[in-house]
């Protein structure tokens, strides 16, 4: 879709100052709303037949489209971080590391964050990348709001988050230097990545598995702004030269090898599969 097909809202008590960093990205116009909640048009109108609306409020950003609003909350995950649940997520199985006491991972198509949740919760460091605006924005804001909630403040303090590509970051991991390609949060700190990680996570196709009406509708939303990984054998690639222990792809239940690389195991069920592949150690 393009840019101008997206129109950024700031409402009041919302983010202006982040709400306009976004607007400058997607290069549309800034619209303010009132306080009976609808749009001012001295903004040229913006929002009138855009496709999609990023709302900054009081309460977190959220995107809204269709009738359907999309806000991510970490907190309605806490049932899957149950210890007893937590050990049995698919994804921790696939991504666990024997004899690493405090594992490190870079989840290098972030979305939404949900899985990165997953595995600092397991007890890795995660380092996440998005290179979408419109997500990122998404995810930072959850990020900041997890973070002041005591049931997730340990875990959201070891997910460290970056909008940008991974794909350079990951190749400095390999050379054996730590990156830092991208800025944190709103802070504007230098996000270091780790000279050589335990797991590479790679999710890059994230529209097309879910089976669940309820979900498929929720993220309808997000199909508009990302699309399936155009070059596959490029995004293993970057993983594999960062060295780590192993990459975790996760991929449809029956769906094809990422690049037709072909993993050494998979941890796989109804509904998706993690294909494992370890690279030889140096």
């Amino acid at each position: 879709m393009r840019r101008t097909d997206i129109a950024v809202v700031v409402a009041p008590g919302g983010n202006a100052q982040a709400a306009e960093r976004l607007a400058e990205k997607v290069g549309t116009a800034l619209v303010g709303e009132k306080d009976g909640g609808a749009a001012a048009r001295s903004d040229t109108g913006a929002c009138e037949g855009a496709a999609l609306v990023v709302r900054f409020a009081a309460d977190g950003v959220s995107l809204q489209a269709e009738g359907m609003t999309l806000r991510v909350d970490f907190a309605e995950a806490l049932p899957r971080l149950a210890p007893g649940r937590l050990q049995r997520e698919l994804l921790v199985k696939a991504a666990r590391v024997k004899g690493v006491p405090e594992p490190m991972a870079v989840d290098a198509t972030a979305g939404l964050g949900g899985d990165s949740l997953l595995l600092a919760a397991a007890g890795f460091t995660v380092y996440l990348f998005e290179q979408d605006p419109v997500i990122a924005a998404l995810l930072r804001d959850a990020l900041r709001r997890a973070a002041a909630d005591p049931r997730l403040t340990p875990v959201v303090a070891r997910m460290h988050f970056a909008e940008g590509d991974s794909l350079a970051a990951l190749a400095s991991c390999g050379q054996g230097e730590p990156a830092a390609p991208a800025r944190g949060l709103e802070a504007g700190e230098p996000l270091a990545l780790p000279a050589r990680p335990d797991v590479v996570y790679l999710d890059p196709m994230f529209p097309e598995r879910r089976k669940s009406a309820a979900v498929k509708k929720r993220f309808q939303l997000l199909h508009h702004l990302e699309r399936p990984c155009a070059n596959q054998e490029e995004m293993l690639r970057a993983a594999l030269l960062a060295r780590p222990r192993k990459v975790v792809v996760k991929r449809p239940a029956k769906g094809p090898y990422l690049a037709d690389v072909k993993p050494g195991y998979s941890v796989a069920g109804k509904a998706v599969r993690y294909d494992v592949i370890v690279p030889p150690r140096s």
